[in-house]
């Protein structure tokens, strides 16, 4: 009977032993980047904008890590430097896995009009980013 004891207590610990081996694989717990897909930049995607008021900026978001931060920035594409640059790491967007990110971005009066490169990087908890890329091109006030 005592032997029969020791076999099931033996193998119980052999049994537990094994599972702190098996059961969690850190080098495996990987999550796919962030997905993102631009689906309006300008009203009705017209990919303009007008100095002075607001541009429509669309995104549909699957972040499997969560999303950590949105960054936008939209640069002129040549002849200067001017630059629009937000960031968005509190609020609706933040620490979920599914969004549609809307938003409508001022675009300063006083942004020269010309042709510009928009870059949207959207940054998951675990610090992987994924970057689309759009043109823009900014027109002056009608005023």
């Amino acid at each position: 009977m005592k032997s029969i004891k020791y076999q099931i207590i033996a193998l119980f610990f052999i049994s537990v032993l094994s599972l702190g081996f098996v059961a969690c694989d850190k080098d495996d717990d990987s999550t796919a980047k962030p997905v993102i897909t631009l689906t309006e930049v300008g009203h009705e995607n017209s990919k303009t904008a007008t100095a002075g008021d607001d541009m429509h900026l669309e995104a549909d978001i699957v972040a499997e890590g969560l999303i950590a931060r949105i960054d936008i920035e939209i640069h002129l594409e040549e002849g200067g430097d001017y630059e629009i640059e937000l960031s968005y790491t509190d609020g609706k967007y933040i620490g979920v896995r599914n969004t549609e990110f809307h938003e409508h971005i001022d675009i300063p009066a006083d942004a020269p009009a010309g042709e510009y490169h928009l870059h949207f990087t959207v940054t998951d908890k675990a610090g992987q980013q994924t970057t689309v890329e759009s043109d823009v091109n900014i027109v002056a006030s009608e005023e």
